[in-house]
C-alpha cells in the first residue's frame, strides 16, 4: 500500500469538489478500492502503486477538463474515469469559459477583429464608446493567456483621474482611495474565475491591478498589460506605458475619445500615441461604433440621444483637426 498526495491547483477546489461535495464523492465510489481524503487543494490517496497512479492521472484529467471549461458535473466525471471522451461543447469561437461554464465569445465583428489583433500583435489599441465590450475581451484573452500558461502575470491598469472629488479627501488608506476607480476589471475577473482562484492568484502577485502612476520604472516580461480608460493619459504617461513592454509579453489599449475627463489644455496621451505610432508595425487599431454596444439595448439610445443633442464646441486640445 502507498501513499499518493494530488494537488488540485488548475481549479478552485469548490468548483471541482461540487456542491456538498458531490464530485469528490462520487470519484471516490468509481474508485471503491482506494481510501481518499481530501481537504483544500490536497487530495490524498492510499492503496495499490498501479490504482493509485490511474487515479491520479484520471484526477489530473478531470481537473483539466474542470479548468477549461470552469466547470465539473457528473456525466463528465463519469465518462473521463471510463475512459470515454466527454460530450463535447462547441467551442468555436469560444475565448473561455467563464463562472459556472458560461461561454465568452466575440458578439460582433470587431470584438472577433480584436481577438485576431491579439494573436497578430503584441500591442492593440482597442478604441469605442462605452458598452462595446472591449476592456472585457481584452480580460478574457489575458485569462485565457494565464491558464493556457503562455504568461506568467496579467497585469491590468487604469489612470485615476479624479472627477468631482479628490483622491485625497476620499476615505481609507490608498488601496481604498484607489479601488473604486478599478472596480470594472474586478467586476471583469470575477465573471471569469472562481472567487477562490482569483484570490489565490492576487495574494500570488499573478494578477496585478493598479492605477498607471505604479507602473513606472517596471519592466513587464511574460505578461499581458493591459490599460483601460487611456483617453485619460497625458502624452507622457501614455509614452511611459507603452515602454513598460517587455519579453514575451503582450499589450492591449482600450479607451473612448469621446469621453476625456483630462483638462482641457492637456493633451490626451491616447490621441497622441495613435498619431505617433499609426505607421509601426506589430500594432493593431481596433475602432469600435455605437452598432457594437452590447449592454442593454437602451444604452445605444441613450448614446444616440447625447450625439443628437450635443452642442457645438469649439476644437480643444484633446479634438482633432478636422482633414
Amino acid at each position: 500500500m502507498i501513499e499518493r498526495i494530488i494537488i488540485i491547483d488548475g481549479i478552485d477546489p469548490q468548483t471541482f469538489y461540487g456542491p456538498n461535495n458531490a464530485n469528490i464523492s462520487l470519484i471516490r465510489n468509481l474508485f471503491p478500492k482506494l481510501r481518499v481524503a481530501a481537504r483544500g487543494n490536497v487530495i490524498k490517496v492510499i492503496g495499490e502503486d498501479s490504482e493509485t497512479s490511474e487515479f491520479e492521472r484520471k484526477v489530473k484529467e478531470i481537473e483539466a477538463y474542470a479548468s477549461k471549461y470552469n466547470s465539473l458535473n457528473e456525466d463528465a466525471i463519469i465518462d473521463i474515469v471510463r475512459g470515454d471522451a466527454p460530450a463535447r461543447k462547441d467551442t468555436s469561437g469560444v475565448i473561455i469559459y467563464g463562472q459556472s461554464g458560461r461561454p465568452i465569445s466575440p458578439r460582433n465583428a470587431n470584438q472577433a477583429r480584436m481577438v485576431k489583433s491579439f494573436d497578430e500583435n503584441d500591442l492593440t489599441f482597442a478604441l469605442g464608446p462605452a458598452g462595446t465590450g472591449k476592456t472585457y475581451i481584452a480580460i478574457a484573452l489575458a485569462v485565457r493567456a494565464l491558464k493556457n500558461k503562455e504568461i506568467r502575470r496579467l497585469i491590468l491598469s487604469r489612470p485615476a483621474v479624479e472627477a468631482g472629488e479628490k483622491l485625497g479627501f476620499l476615505p481609507g488608506d490608498m488601496k481604498e482611495k484607489i479601488d473604486p476607480y478599478l472596480q470594472p476589471l474586478y467586476d471583469a475577473l470575477e465573471d471569469m474565475l472562481p472567487p477562490l482562484k482569483l484570490k489565490e492568484y492576487m495574494d500570488a502577485g499573478t494578477i496585478q491591478i493598479a492605477p498607471l502612476a505604479f507602473m513606472r520604472g517596471r519592466t513587464l516580461n511574460d505578461a499581458v498589460i493591459i490599460l483601460d480608460e487611456a483617453q485619460n493619459t497625458t502624452t507622457q504617461q501614455m509614452k511611459m506605458f507603452l515602454t513598460r513592454l517587455g519579453m514575451s509579453s503582450k499589450m492591449v489599449v482600450t479607451g473612448d475619445v469621446t469621453q476625456i475627463d483630462l483638462p482641457r489644455s492637456t493633451r490626451s496621451g491616447l490621441l497622441s500615441a495613435l498619431r505617433i505610432l499609426k505607421n509601426v508595425k506589430g500594432i493593431g487599431v481596433i475602432e469600435y461604433e455605437k452598432k457594437d454596444i452590447v449592454r442593454h439595448p437602451l444604452v445605444q439610445r441613450i448614446v444616440d440621444a447625447y450625439e443628437r443633442t450635443k452642442e457645438e464646441e469649439e476644437p480643444t486640445e484633446n479634438q482633432e483637426p478636422n482633414d
